[in-house]
């Protein structure tokens, strides 16, 4: 095999004299160079003496592909083995044999650039991988495949993506059925800092101009951070080295949503240059984003499980209808009968104005041959505000008359008498602000020895002025004597039917439905999340390389730091301020009617409002500002000082409204302040080999990792101090309270993770792959809160408190995955993945028995023993699939497709008839499929691209949890999204492009435990996006 041109290896161990040369032995992620190499995106002949330069660190299971010169492949060299000197060093891993005789002559050497590069690129490292990765790489600076990361990682196999409800935007991954905490994603092989308040990133935080490579790995590489069970993400950032001198590149573009209505920027510029001789390097780049989306939605807050009297079912013939839990009741008042039913129903319409800018700064410092040293920082700030109008009707079951259920036990009509009307408008603004900055230093000490140590440090914070209100509501409306006997009506499934109001307006009359003489003020939330994440992380990395072995060895720290708080006007109880609609619905509370001055106009709900459904709306939504609303409020007065009508005075002897002045304050709930504590210890040792069996080369690596975690986690709350009989009842127990004080619990794991991988290629086209490994998912943090919560009342022999549980252990997962892959032609291959995953500790909703604070029961005189309903580790769980995936390239046409489907399954799905409260099963499982096909050549791109996901649990919980049988489902309904793409290269610096997402107006619906009952439906409609790349 002749070695590439570009590459001389001299002097000892066969490395390359020129820094250059060395620059790319050291590489991780050598794509990067070709992300700022100013060569036109079309064919040409190589530059035997161009050298590849990258210096960007990668997972160690992960083998970038190096083009023979910058921004290319070379179709000679694809799918064959890289020269030691220039190939980043894999476990020992090499490619396959020589691709090129599949193609014919190869006497010249075929540069192949955008989408077809970045697509062998791809194709190179799943290739080599050690494990089973998928990678995604950028066409060029400024040209990664879509606008947001998920959105790109859902055209890999296996891998699916979470949308935001509000904005439509894909926010998170899910992974062969495990989201969320589940994955791991790290910036250059680091963890990144979240304040969202759980452990997985919002991708929509992630700006995607600048990055060089995205690569999935769904086998652990011991190396990295802490294993996960669905996969780890590792996003890679250009570095100045990696292509010297100076490199500029910028682009700008404009995006319009079909449904805002108004054209809003995106712009970022990259700049790069190394001095002194090539010892010292600089890249500096910055990104503004702007998206703004016009979101309608139709909504059932919550489908509530409960029992039925006969008396109210349709049909009835009962002379009147009391529905009672008594036994001994007559039966037609008994609750016998099971069914569910809408506990709230909501339309409203979203306005949201999503601004995030994303900074970063790479220095690098190249004193000798030998020596690497690079500092970053990694900066984002994103602000997203949403204005939203809607209209809201609330319904209690026991009310509900004329009910008819369907063969679930559905209520899919009926009528309830004394029903409000609430009209809520709200302003929503979420800021999320997260800083990395880190330190990696690469010394080779020999030809086969090198050390390599990285600390970094991040935090994050999410609403981080106090100043800030999180969420501002304001909710007016009529009810009292002005309700309406309103009924519901369903008349088909989630997928293209909502609920319709059969009765609206204040007595049932149309006419009146927004009449501003008969609205009154009801209650005001004011709430706000505030979290801060601080992560500190060191690694140290030793490797030694010989001929044909590989021995990685070293240990990482990790220090992780969560603080969470929550205020609101719940905890004070100043939302009842002024409730109650005031004098016009007969109610001695609230204000009515309001001022003129308050109302900004309506919304039309129209027959599109949700184009492709069926069901009727009311007619308008009206649109005021909370803030104003709020501020007209404050500005009556002091209640406490002068007699205000309107005034919730009924209530502000009982429920601390004696403390309202007139100021709607936020106060702190002590339950929801959380100060959470990870400290990880971790040692791991990694060896690969490779040998010839019967002639054909085979490649075996084998690693263990060992984790130690110490936990400690502090919440607010008051502890019992005792508790006393009652003597006016025997049964009745009295418990008496601490001060509220600091409550902590400390808790500690240590597991060992193994790992295996064989690939054996059996031909020059054709591999096997086999791979086992153990891996792990730590708890979420919401349920990790000491505090329990202990009832003041309590009964004898009936103990109970309720609260979270810091003592969870991890999710265990034992993984093995078989494959086989034929690359079959260049830049064209299939695959088949069979995966398997044994999961064990589960973490569901239990009863356990604990002694709390060494209290005493008086009827025992023992340690008082309560049940204590938390979460605990439970159930064990398999979920197997296949992953099947085409690609195929059509010789120079310039034509392509990429194709792919995972098929999953589980021995614990979700039963629908069992409505007991320990229900359990596997979330996140669907089947999925993409397509994208292409066009690619002469510098215009044409790219089409079809995600499918079949319907899915996505949870257990609703946004209003109020069932009898715990917590109900929420599922996803199937969707089918087409996104289009185009761009062309007018010169070698300059291109235009433009994209159209979600083309076919694809809605996202959920549904409860039955397919007609709706939860939500968002229509996002379309975006367009039109803009233009630059480089020099």
């Amino acid at each position: 095999m002749r070695e590439p041109e570009s590459v001389r290896p001299v002097g000892r161990g066969g490395r390359a004299t020129t820094r250059r040369t060395l620059i790319a032995a050291c590489s991780g992620a050598a794509l990067t160079a070709a992300l700022i190499a100013p060569a036109p995106a079309m064919a040409q002949q190589a530059d035997s003496g161009s050298v590849q330069n990258s210096q960007a660190q990668p997972s160690a299971g992960v083998q970038p592909a190096v083009p023979s010169t910058a921004n290319t492949t070379s179709a000679s060299e694809a799918g064959r083995p890289q020269d030691e000197a220039t190939a980043p060093d894999t476990n020992g891993a090499n490619t396959a044999g020589d691709q090129a005789g599949l193609d014919g002559d190869t006497t010249r050497d075929i540069i192949v650039t955008g989408l077809r590069g970045s697509l062998q690129r791809n194709l190179d490292i799943k290739r080599t991988a050690t494990g089973v990765v998928d990678a995604i790489s950028a066409e060029d600076i400024g040209k990664f495949p879509d606008t947001n990361v998920a959105a790109s990682l859902q055209r890999l196999p296996g891998v699916s993506i979470q949308r935001s409800g509000t904005r439509g935007e894909a926010t998170g991954i899910t992974v062969r059925g495990f989201g969320g905490d589940f994955n791991t994603t790290l910036y250059d092989g680091r963890r990144i800092s979240t304040g969202t308040g759980n452990r997985q990133i919002d991708f929509s935080t992630v700006g995607s101009d600048f990055i060089g490579q995205l690569s999935v790995l769904k086998t652990p590489d011991v190396t990295l951070a802490s294993s996960s069970i669905g996969a780890t993400v590792d996003i890679q950032f250009p570095k100045p080295f990696d292509h010297p001198g100076l490199r500029v590149a910028a682009s700008a573009a404009g995006s319009l949503q079909d449904r805002s209505g108004k054209i809003v920027p995106t712009a970022g510029v990259l700049v790069s240059n190394t001095f002194a001789g090539d010892t010292l390097g600089v890249l500096a780049d910055v990104i503004y984003t702007r998206r703004d989306t016009k979101t309608n939605r139709v909504s059932v807050s919550g489908w509530a499980g409960g029992f039925y009297a006969p008396c109210q079912l349709q049909g009835s013939t009962a002379a009147s209808c009391a529905p009672t839990s008594n036994a001994g009741a007559d039966a037609a008042q008994r609750q016998t009968v099971v069914g569910w039913f809408p506990q709230q129903y909501v339309i409203d319409q979203q306005n949201t104005k999503d601004e995030r800018v994303d900074a970063r700064l790479a220095l690098q410092w190249h004193p000798s041959e030998d020596v690497m040293v690079t500092l970053d920082d990694n900066f984002s700030r994103q602000e997203i505000v949403t204005r939203s109008s809607a209209l809201g009707v609330w319904f209690n079951q026991g009310a509900l008359r004329n009910v008819e259920l369907d063969d679930n036990g559905t209520a899919i009509d009926f009528t309830q008498a004394g029903s409000p009307t609430d009209f809520t408008a709200a302003l929503n603004t979420q800021v999320l602000r997260t800083n990395q900055i880190g330190g990696n230093v690469k010394w080779d000490v020999s030809e086969n020895f090198t050390l390599e140590g990285d600390l970094s440090y991040a935090k994050s914070w999410l609403n981080p002025d106090d100043d800030t209100i999180g969420s501002q509501n304001g909710d007016i409306g009529y009810g009292g004597n002005l309700a309406n006997n309103t009924g519901l009506q369903i008349n088909g499934k989630s997928t293209n039917s909502f609920p319709s109001l059969t009765v609206v307006g204040p007595n049932g009359n149309a006419a009146a439905f927004a009449d501003p003489t008969l609205i009154g003020s009801h209650v005001t939330v004011n709430q706000t999340q505030q979290n801060t994440d601080e992560l500190k992380q060191a690694r140290f990395t030793a490797t030694w390389k010989q001929d044909d072995l590989t021995i990685r060895a070293g240990g990482q720290y990790v220090d992780d730091q969560f603080r969470l708080s929550n205020k609101s006007t719940f905890t004070n109880n100043f939302w009842q301020a002024y409730s109650g609609y005031g004098t016009p619905s007969g109610q001695g509370s609230g204000i009515a009617p309001l001022p003129a001055s308050l109302y900004q106009g309506s919304v039309s709900l129209g027959r599109n409002f949700i184009p492709g459904f069926k069901g009727s709306l009311p007619p308008s939504l009206i649109v005021f500002s909370p803030a104003a609303y709020q501020q007209f409020l404050s500005g009556l007065g002091n209640p406490q000082m002068q007699n205000i009508p309107g005034f919730n005075y009924a209530a502000a002897s009982t429920t601390g409204l004696s403390g309202f002045t007139g100021s709607f304050d936020q106060l702190v709930d002590p339950n929801s302040l959380q100060n959470i504590n990870e400290k990880t210890w971790s040692l791991y040792l990694n060896v690969a080999y490779t040998a010839d069996i019967a002639g054909m080369p085979f490649h075996f690596a084998a690693g263990v990792r060992n984790e130690n975690t110490h936990l400690t986690s502090t919440g607010q709350g008051r502890l019992p101090v005792s508790i006393s009989t009652s003597a006016a009842d025997p049964t009745l127990l009295s418990v008496a309270f601490g001060e509220v004080s600091p409550i902590s619990a400390k808790s500690n794991y240590s597991y060992l993770l193994p790992t295996v991988d064989m690939r054996l290629e059996v031909t020059p086209e054709l591999q096997l792959r086999f791979d086992a490994s153990r891996t792990l998912t730590r708890p979420g943090l919401s349920t990790l809160n000491p505090v329990l919560a202990v009832g003041i009342g309590q009964r004898v022999g009936a103990l109970t408190a309720s609260g979270g549980n810091p003592a969870l252990q991890p999710y265990l997962a034992d993984n093995f995955d078989v494959a086989a892959e034929w690359y079959y032609k260049r830049n064209s291959y299939l695959s088949v993945d069979f995966f398997l995953k044994n999961v064990s500790n589960f973490i569901v909703q239990g009863v356990t028995r604990q002694a709390i604070n060494g209290v005493v029961d008086p009827t025992t005189g023992n340690a008082a023993n309560f049940a204590v309903s938390q979460q605990v580790n439970g159930p064990d769980a398999t979920v197997r699939g296949v992953e099947l995936a085409w690609q195929q390239v059509f010789g120079d046409t310039g034509f392509g497709f990429q194709a792919n489907a995972t098929l999953v399954d589980t021995n614990k799905p979700y039963d629908q008839t069992d409505i007991s409260q320990t229900g359990f099963a596997v979330t996140g499982l669907a089947n999925s499929a993409n397509f994208v096909g292409f066009y690619d050549k002469n510098g215009f791109q044409f790219r089409a691209a079809l995600n499918w996901r079949d319907e899915y649990l996505l949870q257990f919980g609703q946004n209003q949890n109020t069932s009898q049988f715990g917590a109900e489902p929420t599922f996803v309904n199937s969707s089918l999204q087409l996104d289009l793409s185009t761009s062309y290269d007018i010169s070698k610096t300059f291109s235009v492009f433009a994209a159209a997402e979600n083309l076919n107006n694809n809605q996202q619906s959920t549904h409860g435990r039955f397919s007609n009952q709706l939860l939500d439906v968002f229509d996002y409609g379309r975006r367009f996006i039109v803009g233009g790349h630059v480089r020099f």
